[in-house]
């Protein structure tokens, strides 16, 4: 049984970004009721109304992985890892964006899968074979027809945003070796609920993760969570490492202690979520309230970052350009844009936040350290910056 828990209203798809504000493109965006669901009998936690794919996933995809360091530096440590421990000889990626897991591999060693075309053609032209689909059994069985069955299959934030699971893990099943790893990671449901980041909720988190939930799912397609781990990654990730129920692999105590600590946190209660939703329009007030104290004080305010969470957060909260001068960006296919519903002018951040702003809201919290670093002459002249997480707060030089 699904019983929803939040509503955070009509929201825009995050990846919209406007070319320009008129009234051709304000009629053609498009709108769906953001509301988030419980089941009761696996706990898993998932958007009441999850958009078409197709609406989402084109050929004017905007993220770029890449062009952020942290995502460099991640995704290459992991790739180092996974190759240390499970030795494959053949991998492959399930939503490759522009490469930037990919570029560790050798060419011949990995396949990827990603059905954003303008990606797909980054990784092509890198020389990867890329299958510019959706991830289901008929690609897999298209695959398997040329290649071998797979030692290692990864995804990074991608899992998440597919609808049917079921048809995703039986495709995986078919696809992966008898003693093969299949390695997932995506946002973490503990997190969420722990720092009150209600901002991971938009169209493509069509699922929020647990381990018991996983766990549950993975069950009816013949698979098992042998290894976990927590990340900082996107303000608080979880990665599985998943094999066949028949593998060799051994469960590490690590599963046990993680699944112990989300019966004990309450993940699987119906009651946690009620609680998580009452917090959510709490922080959803005092954000407003402090935003308007600061337009009301004349002091000048923008937000950093043209992410997607932001999306989420501007559109629940209705701040405007009235409440945000401009958002500053470093993914130059966002700037000169607009964010999706409330048409905020997005900016480069290249050049750092200007001398006339005193507060800048983080879209992109997950990446305050780094933002700290990068925006210290900011801080030194008295600038502050803004986050709702874990509540409604100002940050300052300490």
């Amino acid at each position: 049984m699904k019983k929803k828990f939040l509503d955070l209203l009509n929201q825009p798809i995050t990846n919209s970004y406007l070319s320009s504000i008129n009234k051709k493109n304000i009629r053609q965006e498009y709108f769906y009721n953001l509301s988030v669901m419980f089941n009761t009998e696996n706990y898993l936690v998932s958007l009441s109304e999850p958009v078409d794919p197709k609406k989402q996933y084109t050929d004017k995809y905007a993220h770029r992985a890449s062009q952020s360091i942290t995502m460099n530096k991640s995704f290459k440590s992991v790739a180092n890892k996974l190759k240390s421990r499970f030795k494959p000889n053949l991998s492959m990626e399930i939503g490759s964006n522009d490469g930037v897991f990919l570029k560790n591999f050798k060419k011949n060693k990995i396949i990827a899968v990603e059905p954003c075309l303008n990606l797909a053609k980054i990784t092509k032209k890198m020389g990867y074979l890329t299958y510019p689909k959706f991830w289901n059994k008929n690609l897999a069985n298209k695959i398997l027809k040329k290649k071998s069955k797979f030692d290692l299959i990864y995804s990074a934030n991608t899992i998440s945003h597919i609808p049917d699971l079921k048809e995703t893990f039986d495709a995986v099943y078919k696809s992966l070796s008898n003693d093969g790893a299949f390695v997932f990671e995506d946002p973490y449901l503990g997190s969420v609920i722990q720092m009150n980041s209600y901002d991971q909720f938009y169209d493509e988190h069509v699922h929020v993760f647990s381990l018991i939930a996983i766990s549950n799912l993975l069950k009816k397609s013949k698979l098992k969570v042998f290894d976990v781990e927590l990340l900082n990654t996107h303000g608080g990730s979880i990665r599985f490492y998943v094999c066949k129920d028949i593998a060799k692999y051994l469960i590490k105590n690590k599963v046990k202690i993680l699944r112990a600590k989300e019966l004990k946190q309450g993940l699987h209660k119906f009651l946690t979520y009620k609680n998580f939703a009452k917090r959510v329009k709490n922080s959803k007030i005092k954000l407003k309230l402090l935003l308007k104290r600061l337009k009301k004080n004349r002091k000048n305010v923008i937000s950093f970052g043209a992410t997607y969470k932001s999306a989420t957060i501007f559109n629940y909260c209705n701040i405007g350009s009235d409440l945000i001068k401009y958002v500053l960006d470093s993914t130059k296919n966002k700037q000169g844009k607009y964010t999706p519903g409330k048409h905020i002018l997005i900016k480069p951040s290249n050049e750092g936040i200007p001398k006339d702003i005193d507060y800048a809201f983080l879209g992109a919290w997950n990446f305050l350290k780094e933002i700290k670093k990068k925006e210290i002459k900011f801080l030194k002249r008295g600038g502050k910056f803004i986050t709702h997480v874990p509540k409604v707060r100002i940050i300052g030089l300490k």
